[in-house]
């Protein structure tokens, strides 16, 4: 069984000292979905959903998260990103969203590739609410991650 990093020898959470970590580039990559109905489906294609554009404020808002991170994670440690991009695709579903983090440091960026990823998702379910009251946030994952000790992680079922 893995150690569990954050909690030190007498249960207790802390924050892991990574001063003598050697620093690598590491990267996340981390995906969600948010199911929505057919109808606003076409208005988010349309681009007539009352609240404006659900897309471009969605990867603003994931962006804006992942820099955020270590405010609202609490065992998470500031780091300075060298990159942050979020991606997303309207599907039949609803829409698909993925980011992708970097960073050279001593630990890696998967909350944040998670966080941007989670944000990013409650910013669609705020855009479309008035339109579509079943919306729904899914599958909040990590897809990919590099970069440290522990090295390559690629989620099988994304694998291609």
């Amino acid at each position: 069984m893995p150690e569990l990093t954050h909690l030190d020898n007498t249960g207790k959470a802390h924050m892991v000292d990574v001063a003598p970590k050697e620093p690598t580039a590491r990267i996340a990559r981390a995906a969600g979905e948010v199911h929505i109905t057919p109808v606003a489906i076409a208005m988010i294609r349309e681009g007539n959903v009352p609240k404006g554009d659900v897309l471009a404020v969605a990867r603003i808002a994931g962006i804006m998260a992942a820099k955020k991170t270590a405010e609202l994670i609490p065992l998470c440690h500031p780091l300075a990103m060298s990159s942050v991009s979020v991606d997303c695709a309207v599907e039949d579903f609803g829409v698909r969203i993925e980011s992708y983090v970097k960073v050279v440091g001593s630990t890696g960026v998967e909350m944040e590739a998670l966080t941007a990823v989670s944000v990013a998702c409650l910013a669609i379910y705020d855009m479309v609410k008035a339109v579509d009251r079943s919306a729904s946030i899914e599958h909040i994952r990590l897809i990919e991650k590099s970069g440290g000790k522990s090295g390559h992680y690629m989620r099988e079922q994304e694998a291609e």
